[in-house]
């Protein structure tokens, strides 16, 4: 069974890769009820899905991707609009599960399909809810840990000498999970410290924690500073725009409010990662471009800071 599947993945090897995709499709399905039901403690199993006016989608109407399109964005029994974000994200999960299948062997393909799973979950989850569940960053440390103990090959570990290779594994697994995380909760405190305010989120701080288990600690360390230049990059356009708007409608204001009383609860509030604006979405970001390439220069440029860090 195993030479037919070799022989199938070296002679066609979109097939597999075309089944990542479908698989992917499928999984963002399921992932779309996780984003929905964990936050308000439902289950995700029972009952099944259902319109919003009540009525259960039938299975022919549950096909990722092209329900969505042949229904033309609207449920068929209400006429109900649904959001586009649904498609978007089984998409997306496709063409993330489709690449990773394709830059890496089917053990850590697999493995890392369910990575992505957990990053996406936690990101829409933070976009929404401004919370990252502990099931995905205490859940993935522990995930990420058990796996880089089975599976050296996660961590770029041949197979040597027997459990040497695997101990390696699980303490680069351990070790990504006490930087990411450490790193974070001294980050954390530091800017409390000096902005006499929460500076980050508790949630924050064990997400680093989980990519740390799956990537070692040079993608923990990616992760903090890439997601903070992801989060500049995206939030700082956004900021400013929303300045825009805000000073165009200050103008319009009535003079009145000019009057009114100025104590605690007026004070203008500053944009924060992890408390006003959710943090995880960088970091899951910075995560997957590690994970999906970029490993190869990070790991690189660390090994060789390390080199001449130490080399007299």
């Amino acid at each position: 069974m195993f030479e037919t599947f070799e022989f199938i993945n070296e002679d066609f090897p979109w097939f597999f890769a075309s089944l990542a995709a479908v698989f992917g499709a499928v999984t963002g399905s399921f992932l779309n009820v996780c984003i929905y039901r964990i936050p308000v403690g439902r289950s995700i199993i029972f009952p099944g899905s259902s319109c919003a006016c009540g009525r259960p989608i039938p299975f022919y109407h549950n096909i990722p991707i092209f329900t969505w399109i042949i229904l033309r964005g609207r449920a068929s029994c209400c006429e109900e609009r649904f959001s586009i974000r649904y498609p978007a994200i089984e998409l997306l999960t496709a063409i993330l599960f489709f690449w990773v299948w394709t830059i890496y062997s089917p053990i850590v393909a697999i493995i890392g399909m369910l990575f992505v799973a957990f990053l996406i979950c936690a990101t829409f989850i933070d976009l929404d809810h401004m919370i990252i569940p502990d099931r995905f960053s205490i859940g993935g440390m522990v995930i990420g840990v058990v796996l880089s103990f089975i599976f050296p090959s996660l961590h770029g570990l041949e197979e040597g000498f027997p459990l040497i290779s695997n101990i390696q594994s699980g303490v680069s697994a351990i070790v990504g999970v006490l930087v990411g995380a450490g790193l974070v909760y001294w980050i954390a405190v530091l800017g409390e410290i000096i902005f006499r305010k929460p500076a980050m989120g508790e949630g924050d701080v064990k997400f680093v924690g989980f990519i740390g288990a799956f990537c070692g600690w040079q993608g923990a360390v990616f992760s903090m500073f890439g997601g903070a230049l992801v989060g500049t990059v995206v939030l700082l356009p956004i900021l400013l725009i929303g300045r825009l708007f805000s000073g165009n409608k200050a103008s319009n204001k009535k003079t009145e409010e000019e009057d009114l009383p100025k104590g605690d609860d007026a004070e203008e509030e500053d944009v924060q990662f992890g408390t006003l604006v959710p943090f995880g979405p960088m970091l899951a970001v910075a995560g997957l471009i590690y994970f999906l390439g970029f490993h190869l220069y990070v790991d690189a440029y660390f090994a060789d800071f390390v080199f001449n860090f130490l080399t007299p």
